[in-house]
């Protein structure tokens, strides 16, 4: 089974405020990524979140095959919330897709992609590499250890600058969806 974490446990404090609660395109800004992961035929969807947690949870629609955590240390970092993540997947799971709750612009097809690409005897993850960027990665059962020893405030993508050879990237010839780390990228979200 492939699984999705979806990390909306920050603050905003960059944003000001819940940004997981902006309404964009008609729905709750992490919405998206829950909706995303859904399309896509994942097995399962862990929500992490934090700050703000019962007002985010209330403004959501979630599909069956979701559930929330409530990551407590998540002013610790970001490192936190995906390690509480990758604790509540379900024991078949063979690999985990992470999104993060501030980029609408993720598509099924995007996670697809990642799913096709992913050969469960590899030992290395795979992740989409836009023009100007990376993008979601998918991460096998077999370095799960590896993001588990990660502290602070940075993700999965840490691992993958240091450490190159944990990595496969499939490129896509179009620019990475909208960050939404300030109100001003809402209009281009």
């Amino acid at each position: 089974m492939i699984s999705a974490i979806v990390l909306a446990a920050g603050e905003g404090t960059r944003f000001g405020g819940t940004k997981q609660l902006e309404v964009v395109r008609g729905a709750p800004l992490v919405q998206h990524a829950i909706d995303a992961a859904s399309s896509a035929g994942i097995g399962e969807i862990v929500l992490v979140l934090g700050h703000d947690a019962d007002r985010v949870r209330a403004a959501l629609d979630l599909p069956a095959i979701a559930r929330i955590i409530v990551n407590e240390r998540y002013r610790e970092g970001q490192s936190t919330s995906l390690i509480a993540g990758l604790g509540a997947l379900d024991d078949g799971s063979d690999a985990a897709i992470v999104l993060l709750a501030d980029q609408p612009g993720i598509s099924p097809e995007h996670i697809r992609a990642l799913i096709e690409a992913f050969m469960p005897a590899a030992p290395t993850a795979v992740r989409l590499r836009f023009r100007d960027g990376p993008g979601p990665a998918l991460i096998p059962r077999g370095i799960w250890a590896r993001v588990r020893a990660l502290e602070g405030d940075t993700g999965a993508r840490a691992l993958f600058d240091a450490h190159p050879e944990l990595v496969e990237e499939i490129t896509l010839d179009e620019d990475a969806p909208v960050d939404v780390d300030r109100r001003a990228d809402l209009g281009r979200a």
